[in-house]
């Protein structure tokens, strides 16, 4: 499968997991939860959906490499301990606890998140002498004599043999306890994880063009040669710092992310087409609705690769800008919140001391939020951009009513109210002027390409975006309606079948 139902059915099977019945009893008990055991080749996502499970599930998440684990350091130090029996004092080994028990109870504490998952990473490639306590961790979830805290599901993941020589194979004992899921990578399913993490447009253009680039391991007369969605992530990380610095990106720097030769050089040499066609087309006059006629001209003659990398770039821009919009719109249906909170609080309070101690209380309880759910590894990038962003808007608030002219709680209110509106205003203008360059670019699409394939790309990209999704739901685009309607299969076989039945056959 590929790694975003393999994403769904963790979730699911945690969300199952963590279910308690009437009295507070799990429904499953714990020694019947089988841990999962993901099984794929490195590089495919397996952690970066945990965290993200984590994220929407709003639970603690602990990460550990089993590799670099010895039998002391997962089960702990022994001791001696005197014990009396029958009236006789022995001297019996006792065990400190394992540090991967010790840093649950660590983050329960520090975020007060008591539910969680315990993820092991590179499972079978434990060391020899301590395997027999995997077994037993996989049965009992008991490491040495401490057992892993109510709440916790632990999922594992490991590479097959012909990717790690430190494979140890589980025998059936071992795999007879796991849910095993066989995970393989898919371009698709990450080109939807990377329109969502922000990867550099360059990136996704090329893997559109070359999708079987996208992962790739072999064994060359040089040696192990690879490409993994990992690599493509980092690169694009760099990319972008790179072109911030105005630093030369080339075959050497490329080659540091992408273990292939043939891959590095057709990237390489993309890269450099790539920032041409950025240069020749002039991406924002046509975002801005000008459509200049030696782009239209350049456009119609372009083979079909030079069209999507294009579009693909058109793309990108429009995109980044709708995810702001929605960003900021999340931040500030976030603040209208606690804005009714402080204008219920005006009303009643005389003082505007009663507003400004709300407005601190607000922000500590924000901030102690996000603190907690950094602590536990459940944090979405996008939840801490939002959640700073409100504590940005209260603190200056705060400091803002300190030397301004409001004097009663009223007052303060009023002056909260027109700077929260002015921020409205601000998300209305900017989402106004998306829209007009939205409208850019179907504008240059239909009149470049008309009705094509470049057109079917354009809507169906939009629709899959979760932001390009929401954005058009919350603020409209009557060209995305108009196009969506016109390149529905289901229409247009339903008007074929309506010419058929008026035949006279």
């Amino acid at each position: 499968m590929d790694i975003k139902k393999a994403k769904d059915y963790i979730r699911n099977t945690v969300d199952l997991y963590l279910k308690k019945d009437c009295f507070g009893e799990y429904r499953i008990p714990v020694v019947r939860q089988r841990p999962i055991f993901l099984l794929g080749a490195p590089g495919v996502g397996k952690t970066a959906i945990m965290e993200q499970i984590a994220q929407e599930l709003g639970i603690a998440l602990v990460s550990y490499s089993m590799t670099h684990h010895t039998r002391q350091s997962a089960l702990g130090l022994p001791f001696i301990e005197e014990k009396e029996y029958e009236g006789l004092k022995y001297k019996v080994s006792e065990y400190t606890m394992s540090e991967i028990i010790a840093s649950i109870y660590d983050v329960m504490e520090e975020s007060g998140i008591k539910e969680g998952i315990l993820f092991l990473d590179e499972i079978n490639c434990v060391s020899e002498t301590l395997a027999p306590s995997m077994l037993q961790f996989l049965q009992y979830k008991v490491f040495g004599r401490h057992k892993t805290p109510e709440g916790w599901v632990i999922v594992t993941a490991g590479n097959p043999p012909e990717y790690n020589k430190s494979v140890r194979e589980f025998d059936v004992v071992t795999m007879d306890r796991l849910k095993v899921l066989e995970v393989e990578a898919d371009y698709n399913v990450w080109k939807e994880y990377a329109g969502n993490q922000g990867i550099h447009n360059v990136i996704t253009s090329y893997l559109e063009l070359k999708k079987e680039h996208f992962y790739k391991i072999e064994t060359t007369v040089k040696g192990r040669s690879y490409v993994t969605a990992r690599g493509w992530e980092d690169l694009s990380q760099i990319l972008f710092l790179y072109e911030e610095e105005g630093l030369m990106v080339d075959e050497t720097l490329i080659g540091q992310y992408l273990r292939n030769e043939h891959i590095v050089k057709e990237f390489s040499a993309y890269y450099d087409l790539y920032h041409k066609y950025k240069k020749n087309y002039h991406i924002e006059e046509i975002l801005d609705g000008h459509l200049p006629e030696e782009a239209l001209v350049r456009a119609k003659a372009a083979s079909f690769d030079e069209r999507l990398s294009l579009l693909s770039m058109l793309l990108d821009k429009i995109l980044g800008e709708i995810r702001e919009r929605v960003d900021t719109a999340d931040y500030l249906n976030d603040l209208v919140i606690l804005l009714k909170s402080l204008r219920e609080l005006s009303e009643k309070e005389g003082d505007m001391t009663a507003v400004t101690q709300r407005l601190e209380q607000q922000t500590q309880a924000k901030k102690k939020g996000l603190d907690a759910l950094r602590k536990a590894n459940a944090l979405s990038e996008s939840d801490r951009k939002k959640r700073k962003s409100v504590i940005s808007f209260l603190e200056q608030a705060k400091k803002e009513l300190y030397v301004g002219d409001a004097r009663t709680a009223q007052e303060a209110f009023a002056w909260l109210k027109r700077k929260f509106e002015a921020e409205v205003a601000s998300m209305k203008s900017g989402t106004e002027r998306t829209k007009e360059r939205l409208h850019g670019l179907f504008a240059f699409v239909e009149k470049a390409f008309d009705e094509g394939n470049e057109m079917l790309i354009l809507v169906t990209e939009l629709t899959v975006s979760a932001a390009g999704a929401r954005f058009i739901a919350m603020f409209g685009c009557e060209d995305y309606e108009k196009h969506n309607a016109s390149l529905r299969l289901s229409d247009r076989q339903e008007g074929l079948m309506q010419k058929i039945e008026k035949l006279d056959l």
